[in-house]
């Protein structure tokens, strides 16, 4: 193994602890503080076991399609499209959260009849059922047959670009399944904080009630927070689909294989920051972090009093045993 691909295994691991440790304080924190019954925090929930995933599943598999291990050839694509749907998963997610924002400040006295919990769990089962169909369709037929017709036995050397196509990544993952929603969320912020804006400038004559003002500012400061996990999506992912599109237009060798391992890497980071962006933006998974690790210190304490107890209760016992053997 070259020095290169050592850093890059080193690196990958060390962001697959980070995606796995961080994503599953969130997943905890907002399960002990049931935010998951609230539709946004439930999508916030989806988005973290997405990425929570990325650390358990898409890193060591981003590792076994790097071009070290042989395998089956349908084996290998099956692993490359594993990667794939995660990436999916997320951008479905961060989507229907922009849209659940928007209805929030869009709708605001119909939203909680509108948007129920029920809602919200069949918008993240959708999610995730409608990301599998788009994720594995070069096990379908798009994969680079050149690679399947030149392999003995079936076998390869697993590397991802050897067996997913260009064109797949290029138009249909980039161009419909990445770059559309982005848009689509753009426009949707826009909307979201455009409508709060209105909102909180008081009409000549009118006087906005303090409580709408600090509700709106909330919902505001929600929003905003939000919009940064889709901008250190945006910037993580762009990068790698930016160099995908110069090498299928371009020439394959204008992008370097240094280059390529930067961009995946930095793709897999934003799994590992997204918990960092909701302790210190988000309000309430901060609370939801603070009631977590209040339990868990309350448990701790308990547990040191129990053994301290049970310790005593056996001194005490072979001092009972000690005094009645001299007697």
């Amino acid at each position: 193994m070259e020095v290169r691909d050592l850093i890059y295994t080193l690196v990958e691991v060390v962001v697959a602890i980070s995606c796995c440790l961080g994503n599953m304080l969130v997943i905890l924190a907002l399960w002990i503080s049931n935010s998951i019954k609230q539709p946004t925090f439930c999508l916030i929930v989806s988005l973290a076991v997405a990425d929570f995933l990325v650390g358990c599943i898409a890193i060591p598999s981003a590792l076994v399609v790097n071009g070290q291990v042989e395998t089956s050839f349908y084996i290998c694509l099956f692993i490359s499209c594993v990667e794939i749907l995660l990436t999916l998963v997320s951008v479905l997610c961060l989507t229907a959260i922009a849209l659940d924002r928007f209805f929030r400040v869009y709708i605001p006295l119909r939203y909680k009849r509108t948007v129920t919990q029920k809602l919200s769990f069949l918008v993240v089962a959708t999610c995730w059922l409608v990301a599998v169909p788009l994720s594995f369709t070069p096990m379908f037929g798009w994969y680079n047959h050149g690679t399947l017709n030149a392999s003995a036995n079936f076998t390869i050397v697993c590397e991802f670009i050897a067996v997913i196509p260009f064109s797949y990544l290029v138009y249909f993952n980039f161009f419909l399944c990445n770059l559309i929603p982005l848009l689509v969320m753009i426009v949707l912020y826009s909307g979201v904080f455009c409508i709060m804006r209105g909102n909180l400038k008081a009409k000549p004559g009118s006087h906005i009630p303090k409580s709408s003002q600090n509700y709106l500012r909330k919902e505001k400061q929600l929003a905003g927070s939000l919009s940064l996990v889709l901008a250190l999506f945006a910037l993580s992912w762009l990068p790698l689909h930016i160099m995908n599109c110069i090498s299928y237009f371009g020439d394959h060798t204008a992008v370097s294989e240094s280059a390529f391992y930067a961009g995946i890497v930095l793709s897999h980071a934003n799994s590992a920051v997204n918990p960092i962006v909701y302790a210190f933006k988000i309000r309430k998974i901060k609370e939801a972090y603070k009631k977590f690790w209040r339990r868990c210190i309350s448990c701790a304490e308990e547990n040191q009093e129990f053994q301290t107890s049970q310790l005593n209760d056996s001194n005490l016992s072979n001092d009972v045993i000690t005094l009645t053997t001299s007697a």
